[in-house]
């Protein structure tokens, strides 16, 4: 498994701290930007290169959006075929957006995170797989459905 990761400015010094401690962890990172602390880059840009990757190849990607709140990000991510990206701000969190709802996106907000804090939720998000519960597996059918109309009525299919 690949781990995508991606920044704007706000998350910049963040990302190098996680993208050093996965690797170290023996994760596969692809750092997908930004690659220098760039006061004029828009988050949309790295968040569109992310969720694109992790769209294509949902079985064997993951990824991971840092800008100053998580929130664009997240809004931008979600946007994509077969993307659950998830807005964390907790170890606790983190383990029910994998556990529960299988997300294959986390979103950092580099505002509200201290590094150790951050690191935390990426070990436990990367190391927390999806429950496969009946009720979880159901609801996760009903969003793919929800997709998949919402394709069908923009003539995207």
């Amino acid at each position: 498994m690949v781990i995508y990761i991606g920044s704007d400015h706000k998350g910049y010094q963040l990302k190098k701290e996680i993208v050093l401690m996965l690797k170290n962890g023996g994760y596969e990172v692809s750092d997908l930007g930004n690659v220098a602390q760039d006061e004029n880059d828009d988050y949309p840009d790295f968040a569109a290169k992310v969720a694109e990757r992790v769209s294509r190849d949902i079985e064997n990607a993951k990824g991971i959006l840092i800008c100053g709140s998580g929130v664009g990000m997240c809004v931008v991510a979600n946007k994509f075929a077969n993307i659950r990206a998830a807005l964390v701000a907790s170890s606790d969190q983190a383990f029910d957006s994998k556990n529960d709802d299988n997300a294959n996106i986390l979103c950092l907000g580099a505002n509200y995170l201290s590094a150790e804090q951050a690191k935390k939720i990426v070990l436990t998000w990367s190391q927390t797989p999806f429950s496969e519960e009946e009720r979880h597996t159901r609801r996760l059918q009903k969003i793919e459905q929800v997709e998949q109309q919402l394709l069908k009525t923009t003539g995207e299919q």
